[in-house]
C-alpha cells in the first residue's frame, strides 16, 4: 500500500480526495491536515510515502512546509497539489524538494497514478506545469561560482564563526577572510553575510 497524507484548507476537497484515492487498491490515506504545520506533524508521525500539499493555505503551508520536512531528513516524497501554476510558485516548490506539482483539475486517474510515480522515486509534473519549468530555467541567469576557498569561508560564516575565528581555523589572516567575502558579496550580489549564506544555500553552493 502507498500511504498518503493530505494537506489542504478545504474539508471538502480533502474528503473528496479521499474518496477518489481509497477508491484505489493501493492506495492508502492515512491522515489529513489544514494546514502546513500540522501535515509536518502528521508527515513526522506517520511516516507515509507520499503527501499531497496543497501551495496556500491559512496557517502556513506549502512552500516553507517542504523545506522544513526536507531539511528534517523526512523520507516522504512531497506532491504540490494546487490551483496555482504561476511559475514564480513552481520554481519556488521545485527548489524546496517538492517532489511533483499538479493541479486540482486533473482527472483522478491520472492523479492516482502521479502518486504512484512519485512513490517510486519519479518526478511528476502536470503538462503545462513542466513546460512552464523548463522555459523558466532555460531563462535563469548562470549560478554564481565560488572557489574552494570561498567556499570554505562561506561555510565557517554559516556557522556562526567571526572572521577571526574563520582565519585561525583556515590558518589565514583576518584582512584576507575580508577579501575572500568581498569577493562572495560581488558573486552573490549581496552586501552582508546573512544575505550571503540565504543566498549559497538556495542556490545549493554550500552542499557537501
Amino acid at each position: 500500500m502507498i500511504r498518503i497524507v493530505l494537506a489542504d484548507d478545504h474539508p471538502v476537497v480533502r474528503e473528496g480526495l479521499r474518496a477518489m484515492l481509497s477508491a484505489e487498491p493501493d492506495l492508502e490515506v492515512v491522515g489529513d491536515a489544514s494546514n502546513g504545520p500540522r501535515a509536518e506533524a502528521l508527515t513526522a508521525e506517520l511516516r507515509p510515502d507520499i503527501v499531497l500539499m496543497d501551495l496556500r493555505m491559512p496557517g502556513g503551508g506549502g512552500v516553507d512546509s517542504i523545506q522544513r520536512m526536507s531539511a528534517a531528513g523526512l523520507p516522504s516524497r512531497v506532491i504540490v497539489l494546487t490551483t496555482y501554476e504561476t511559475d514564480r510558485d513552481i520554481l519556488r516548490a521545485v527548489e524546496a524538494g517538492a517532489a511533483g506539482y499538479l493541479l486540482k483539475d486533473m482527472p483522478r486517474r491520472e492523479l492516482a497514478d502521479a502518486v504512484r510515480a512519485a512513490a517510486r522515486g519519479e518526478t511528476v509534473l502536470a503538462p503545462s506545469v513542466a513546460t512552464r519549468l523548463v522555459d523558466q530555467l532555460r531563462t535563469r541567469p548562470e549560478l554564481p561560482r565560488l572557489s574552494a576557498r570561498e567556499t570554505a569561508v562561506l561555510r565557517l560564516v554559516a556557522d556562526g564563526c567571526t572572521n577571526a575565528e574563520i582565519g585561525r581555523r583556515l590558518f589565514i589572516g583576518e584582512s584576507t577572510v575580508k577579501t575572500h567575502l568581498l569577493r562572495i558579496f560581488a558573486k552573490l550580489g549581496v552586501d552582508d553575510r546573512t544575505a550571503a549564506v540565504t543566498n549559497a544555500l538556495r542556490h545549493g553552493l554550500l552542499e557537501h
